[in-house]
């Protein structure tokens, strides 16, 4: 059964297998090889403890979903970030920033349930619209968002997915999806 409950500190790595672990089955085929065979779990768990994501004066709140202990999902949410800059926040609408769910755990309502629980946090905060971004070429992705009443709002990025040897970065469209939380 799945329990739902806010990120603490020693989660970290926990979080950071899940995201690893979503990166690399979710973005197959749509990122370069190279970038999701050299995710590390121990750095990306590291970066979360950097950036204090568990603090419960974090702007953003992590929920976490976990079936017998383990953890098998988290989504992360909070105020919009204009042009995806976190020090630079619009309180006048919500984000959801991550969702990610092991892949084992695809399709068995997790995220779903996950995403629920981030668009409950929204509400509580006040907020009666929220945006997501998501990479153009996540089909799965964004049909999953698509079922859950979120659509494309026209608004398109460009993430740059860094490669090694000082070769030049990979651009990956994103496209902005929005939702309303008030009805």
């Amino acid at each position: 059964m799945l329990t739902i409950r806010r990120e603490e500190p020693d989660d970290a790595e926990a979080v950071a297998r899940v995201h690893v672990h979503g990166w690399q089955a979710g973005y197959a085929g749509v990122m370069p090889d190279e970038v999701l065979g050299r995710l590390n779990v121990v750095a990306w768990a590291q970066r979360r403890r950097d950036i204090a994501t568990a603090d419960p004066e974090h702007p953003f709140t992590t929920l976490l979903g976990e079936v017998d202990g383990l953890v098998v999902g988290f989504t992360t949410f909070g105020p919009y970030r204009r042009n995806q800059d976190r020090d630079d926040l619009d309180p006048a609408v919500g984000e959801v920033l991550a969702l990610y769910v092991e892949p084992a755990c695809w399709g068995d309502g997790t995220a779903a349930a996950l995403l629920a629980a981030a668009r409950a946090g929204l509400v509580e905060r006040g907020w009666t619209g929220y945006r997501l971004w998501v990479l153009a070429e996540n089909r799965r992705a964004r049909r999953f968002y698509e079922r859950a009443g979120l659509s494309p709002d026209g608004e398109r990025s460009t993430y740059q997915v860094p490669l090694a040897g000082g070769r030049p970065p990979v651009g990956l469209v994103e496209l902005r999806y929005a939702g309303r939380l008030d009805g």
